[in-house]
């Protein structure tokens, strides 16, 4: 077994087991935490993989924005110390039924389809490439999506603004 194969498996279990903390944690400033280390063990996947630019994008959006931004709220919204409220026994019922059902169809759908063989050199992963593809108006970029991703934050932060001047108000 290789170095890479080995710190390949190390950062998908601690994917896994933080991904699990934070759907488990009954504290929400723990599961903003334990959300944080599941993002940075993809990022070290990403860059294990030679994707070096997404993995940048994957600290720089997820960890430096979304999981600051949940931190931030929870902090707004005085909820830190707090525990979630419990689930109901048929909620966790039927949310493990449903979880189970949804990872068999995965695997058989994983199972069943014949993954092409495509070699490295096909694909120009250079920095300018991407960045092409992503604006562009043609050729299936991206650009419309990031107006109405940049849309949507601004609405977030506008709202997460109003919530906080309602609390301190009142």
């Amino acid at each position: 077994m290789s170095a890479e194969s080995i710190i390949f498996y190390i950062l998908a279990s601690l994917a896994v087991t933080f991904g699990a903390l934070t759907v488990f944690s009954q504290k929400v400033f723990r599961s903003a935490i334990y959300l944080l280390f599941t993002m940075v063990s993809i990022a070290g996947i990403y860059f294990l993989m030679n994707m070096e630019f997404i993995a940048g994008l994957q600290i720089l959006i997820y960890v430096g924005g979304i999981v600051v931004l949940i931190i931030f709220s929870i902090f707004l919204t005085h909820q830190s110390g707090k525990k979630l409220p419990s689930s109901k026994r048929s909620n966790l019922f039927w949310g493990g039924l449903l979880s189970v059902a949804g990872l068999l169809l995965t695997l058989g759908v994983a199972l069943s389809h014949d993954f092409p063989q495509d070699s490295q050199e096909n694909i120009d992963a250079s920095v300018k490439t991407i960045g092409l593809q992503m604006l562009d108006y043609t050729n299936h970029g991206y650009a419309l999506l990031f107006e109405v991703i940049s849309f949507l934050l601004l609405a977030a932060l506008v709202g997460s603004i109003a919530i906080a001047i309602k609390e301190k108000n009142e």
